[in-house]
């Protein structure tokens, strides 16, 4: 098989750009929302309306620290929010796992991740935190029931790919930052339930309404167009940190073939996995809807590339 040359300073240079981006066009975002509930509920820069925007300073501020938060602890926030536990080195599977991620770990000459187990049956994988010194990698119960070691081999490998390109870094802040839009997007629509209209400028109304409407909607693209070409990617180092194309190319035939969503798994965190959690059909279709709307390439394509590279070699 052809080296494919593994540049992880110029990815995670991009990464990092793309990840302060979206986090100033988030706060942004939390202020521009504030500013129009200010107007519409307060009467904020209209005769005898509130001389502060305290709605705009409540969003801006809950946007920061919402990013701050995504950023230092978004990577245990998302393991929380799967249930994700330490392995027990008692146990002869987890020391297994434990020492396929090593192998990984020093393969792709990066730091070994921390590594927890999803107790759920469907087989996934994926790895979060903001840089290699802070990763943190996950598998399911399922996974580790299904694979044997050379495809455990290839799945590793493709989420420490992750880890090097500062994947990890978007995709987490992504989640975090999804879940607080839908937040923000809730308390707004109780603003303006709650609001005396007849105060408020009727055009300002209509873009809280809007923002209200399409938050989630812009939020589930922006967390399914920052992972789908990733995986490609990914899946092209990992076999070369593995040499074993076939390898990855079986697990996730394997995992394809599973048909249970991950329990714990939401829109917000899907993208995070090496195959979507949720099961959604769109991930199976090509096209430009697709594109647009699913977190992953299908894996029927992904896994005929791996197989054309063993063939190749």
């Amino acid at each position: 098989m052809a080296a494919i040359p593994v540049d992880f300073y110029t990815r995670q240079e991009r990464n990092r750009r793309r990840t302060w981006l979206l986090i100033f066009s988030f706060v942004l975002f939390f202020a521009t929302l504030g500013v129009s509930v200010d107007v519409l509920w307060e009467g904020f820069l209209t005769p005898g309306g509130e001389a502060l925007p305290i709605a705009t300073l409540i969003a801006l501020s809950a946007g920061v620290c919402l990013s701050l938060s995504g950023y230092f602890s978004g990577g245990r926030m998302v393991m929380a929010s799967l249930h994700a536990c330490r392995l027990d080195q008692d146990n002869l599977e987890h020391r297994k796992l434990f020492n396929v991620v090593t192998e990984m770990a020093l393969a792709a000459g990066l730091p070994q991740p921390q590594i927890f187990l999803i107790p759920d049956p469907a087989p996934n994988a994926m790895a979060a935190g903001r840089d290699p010194q802070h990763a943190m990698l996950a598998v399911t119960q399922g996974l580790l029931n299904l694979l044997d070691r050379e495809e455990m081999q290839g799945v590793i490998a493709h989420e420490m790919a992750h880890i090097g390109n500062r994947d990890t870094l978007t995709m987490t802040i992504v989640a975090v930052l999804f879940g607080s839009a839908v937040m923000l997007a809730d308390w707004a629509r109780r603003a303006l339930y709650l609001s005396d209209r007849r105060r408020g400028n009727p055009l300002v109304f209509l873009l809280v309404i809007l923002l209200v409407a399409v938050t989630p909607l812009l939020s589930r693209i922006l967390a399914m167009a920052v992972a789908r070409q990733r995986e490609y990617l990914a899946d092209a180092t990992a076999a070369q940190f593995t040499r074993n194309p076939l390898g990855l190319a079986s697990a996730l035939d394997k995992i394809g073939a599973a048909t249970s969503p991950l329990r714990a798994a939401t829109q917000g965190t899907a993208h995070l996995f090496i195959s979507n959690p949720l099961r959604r059909g769109i991930d199976n279709r090509q096209g430009a809807l697709a594109d647009l709307l699913s977190t992953h390439p299908p894996l029927a394509q992904r896994i005929a590339i791996l197989r054309a590279m063993a063939h190749a070699a």
